[in-house]
């Protein structure tokens, strides 16, 4: 099987009320990055990007009349979960679950101001 550069197998796609923002969060809290693939509608809200998170792609859309606002879980791995919880929380982001120690490594739970809940873990 081949894919386009840049993508995977599986990938999120949300629809959400400010896409840009989101990406802005994003950029801000996991560091990731644009692929350059943003297509914009006439009323200048997103139709379809794509940022680059780790080395994975997230697509994200503007929610419409016919679209409407889906979010997500995910569950992401991060160098330091301890800085990324930090800079999620002065983000805007919530607490759901405290930093811990667990099994599979340090880990937490937010949720965004878009609604999406983060899983976030380092090794």
């Amino acid at each position: 099987m081949i894919l386009p550069a840049g993508h995977q197998a599986i990938m999120p796609y949300l629809i959400l009320n400010g896409a840009a923002q989101f990406i802005d969060f994003t950029k801000k809290v996991f560091d990731a990055e644009d692929s350059k693939e943003q297509i914009l509608r006439k009323d200048g809200t997103i139709m379809h990007a794509e940022i680059i998170l780790n080395g994975s792609t997230l697509m994200v859309t503007d929610e419409t009349k016919d679209w409407t606002k889906q979010t997500a879980n995910l569950f992401v791995y991060v160098p330091n979960a301890d800085e990324t919880y930090k800079r999620a929380l002065e983000n805007g982001a919530t607490n759901l679950m405290g930093l811990c120690d667990q099994n599979y490594g340090r880990t937490c739970g937010i949720t965004d101001s878009f609604g999406n809940v983060w899983w976030i873990t380092s090794v």
